[in-house]
């Protein structure tokens, strides 16, 4: 059963969210949120596989809450999927650097939803090609200074060469067919990764491969 906290500083909005998750018999909503203060308080509480966690609410944003979520060990089964109304901008960025592990419109497509959720609670990263695209065309047009170069170097050449198809955004399954690797070597590439280069989830992973310039506007 994947246990879900709702945070959104409107009822309609967690109302029906909520009622798309109660119809699954996989998903159960533990707890709602409606301000960033609430939000982690009741994270501390229940523990939740996944939160769905609003971008601008009062008392605490939902980046913030976000950022304290990741930087707490207690939490570290807690995957924050950042939620807006405002597209893909720069909201974005600030999500994923806070330890969010997905980003979603909160005009998505119910399929679309559930399935992030279900992403979300396997550890994965929700980071659809448009974002991934998005990410791209920031380190293109403003190359960042290298985080994470030395860091790297702790990393096998095929766990390098998964981050890299990961900053990418290919799936597991996809990573498996271009290195021919199994899905479950591919996930273990990517694990060893994350614990080298001490990143929460793949989220992070892609950050990291632009950032170091593992992954640069030659060879993506």
């Amino acid at each position: 059963m994947i246990r879900v906290l709702l945070a959104d500083d409107q009822p309609l909005i967690r109302s029906g969210f909520r009622a798309l998750l109660d119809l699954e018999d996989d998903i159960e909503v533990v707890a709602e949120a409606a301000d960033g203060g609430e939000c982690l308080a009741l994270a501390g509480k229940h523990l939740p596989d996944v939160a769905l966690v609003d971008i601008r609410m009062p008392v605490m944003d939902g980046i913030e809450a976000t950022r304290r979520i990741a930087a707490d060990p207690s939490l570290a089964g807690v995957h924050v999927v950042m939620l807006t109304n405002y597209g893909m901008d720069e909201y974005v960025f600030h999500a994923l650097r806070a330890g969010a592990a997905g980003f979603l419109v909160k005009d998505v497509l119910p399929e679309d939803f559930l399935h992030a959720v279900r992403v979300a609670a396997r550890g994965e990263a929700l980071l659809a090609p448009a974002i991934t695209r998005r990410l791209i065309d920031r380190y293109v047009s403003q190359p960042p200074p290298s985080r994470a170069g030395g860091a790297l170097e702790e990393l096998t050449g095929r766990e390098r060469e998964a981050v890299a198809l990961a900053a990418r955004g290919l799936s597991n399954d996809e990573i498996a067919d271009r290195m021919v690797i199994s899905p479950a070597t591919a996930k273990t590439h990517l694990n060893r990764a994350m614990t080298k280069l001490h990143a929460r989830d793949r989220a992070q992973l892609v950050i990291l491969a632009y950032e170091s310039g593992l992954v640069t506007p030659r060879n993506r």
